[in-house]
This record gives structure tokens, C-alpha cells and sequence, in this order.
């Protein structure tokens, strides 16, 4: 296995030993089945896309392993970056805590339903992903980049942040979290703002986003933004 390959699975496990640390500690439990379901349905799709890369885009799959708040190339982004990960975290520390406290309780169907958006955002991330081999982890333009306007870029000019928002609107739902959802709401907010600066971003680096701009409307749903 390459230092890339390896550089993957380490984040990738990294990441799966913290989640379950932001759930199973503040629950103070690990009787808690709903965690354990979003666990399998989080890192499932992650591991498969994953190894997806591997074998067919490693590039990408480079352009992804370099992210976050330090990998972010202006301060601004810095700056949202750190609020969208405090959101996450809280995204899940919140379901947590309701779960310990009994603060609210999601009806099963409501759970199985979070778990099936979860898997949903993650389909629609594999389509962005097969799609555009451009879609780095942080905003920045390659030399070789172009504007790509097929597929589900096609639809929306922001399809990865579309699978990114279905993916964490069921993440407290799946966690059995009813008041969880409130914290959905920055997390939106810090997507959006980093849309906007993005498209900013690309509108004066990327030959061609401008009149892409034109062609495609709406940045995430259709008829609505």
C-alpha cells in the first residue's frame, strides 16, 4: 500500500474513532443501537467510496485526504471551516447528550429514515465524485481544471454540497435526536457561506464558471437556490 493509500485509511480511522468517541462518551453508554446503525451506514459508504478512488481516481482521492480548517488557503475559509467542524461536532455531541438526558425520542421510522438520508448523501457524493475529478477537498482550481456542467452538475451547480446537507440532515434523526435538528441549521449556514465565496472564487480563477453560472441556475435545489 502507498503513502496516499495509507494516508487514507489512517484518516478514514481516525475519523470513525473520534465519532464514535463524540457519541458513545457523552451518552455515557454504548447501549444505544441507533449509534451503532449510523456508525455502519457513515463508514460503510465511506470505506467503499474510498477504496473507489484507490482504484480509480487517485487523484482525487489526493485531493480530498488534504482538507480542513489548516489545509484552507484564506483566512476566511479558515474561519468557516472551523465553524462547520464545531458544528459537526456538535451535530453529534447533541444527539448524544438527548440520548443520555431523554430530552427527545424519534419515533423508529424516523430513525430508519435519518439512516437512509445518510446513505442517500452519500450515493449523491459517489455521483459527484465519478463525475468530476476536480472536487478537492478545500477550494482551489488545478492547472489542468475545467468547468464541468454534466451529470448532476448539470442539475444544481453545487451537487457535493447537496450530498453533504442530505447526509447531515438525517444524522441526528438517525441518532434517534428530534432537537438534534436544530443543530443542522449552522451547519447549513457555514455550507452556504462557504458556497458563496466559492463561487466568488471560481467566477475569477475557473476559464468558463461564469457562463456555467448562466447555464445552471441553481446552486442547490432546484426552482428554490
Amino acid at each position: 500500500m502507498d503513502e496516499l493509500n495509507r494516508k487514507a485509511f489512517g484518516g478514514l480511522l481516525n475519523l470513525l474513532v473520534c465519532v464514535a468517541l463524540m457519541l458513545f462518551l457523552p451518552a455515557w453508554t454504548i447501549r444505544w443501537w441507533q449509534a451503532w446503525v449510523f456508525l455502519a451506514v457513515f463508514f460503510i459508504p465511506s470505506l467503499l467510496i474510498t477504496f473507489y478512488l484507490m482504484k480509480r481516481d487517485p487523484k482525487l482521492l489526493e485531493r480530498r485526504v488534504s482538507a480542513g480548517v489548516i489545509a484552507e488557503k484564506t483566512m476566511f475559509q479558515k474561519v468557516v471551516q472551523g465553524m462547520a467542524t464545531l458544528a459537526f461536532v456538535a451535530l453529534l455531541v447533541f444527539p448524544a447528550i438527548d440520548h443520555r438526558l431523554g430530552l427527545s425520542r424519534a419515533p423508529i421510522w424516523a430513525d430508519l429514515a435519518g439512516d437512509v438520508l445518510v446513505v442517500l448523501g452519500f450515493l449523491v457524493v459517489f455521483l459527484v465524485f465519478r463525475e468530476n475529478t476536480f472536487t478537492s477537498g478545500i477550494i482551489e482550481v488545478a492547472e489542468d481544471q475545467k468547468v464541468i456542467s454534466t451529470g448532476p452538475y448539470g442539475i444544481v451547480r453545487h451537487p457535493m454540497y447537496v450530498g453533504a446537507l442530505v447526509l447531515l440532515l438525517g444524522t441526528p434523526l438517525a441518532l434517534g435526536s428530534v432537537w438534534g435538528l436544530l443543530v443542522f441549521i449552522p451547519m447549513a449556514v457555514a455550507i452556504a457561506v462557504r458556497l458563496l465565496d466559492e463561487e466568488t472564487f471560481l467566477g475569477r480563477n475557473l476559464s468558463g464558471y461564469i457562463e456555467y453560472g448562466k447555464k445552471v441556475r441553481y446552486r442547490l435545489v432546484p426552482f428554490v437556490w
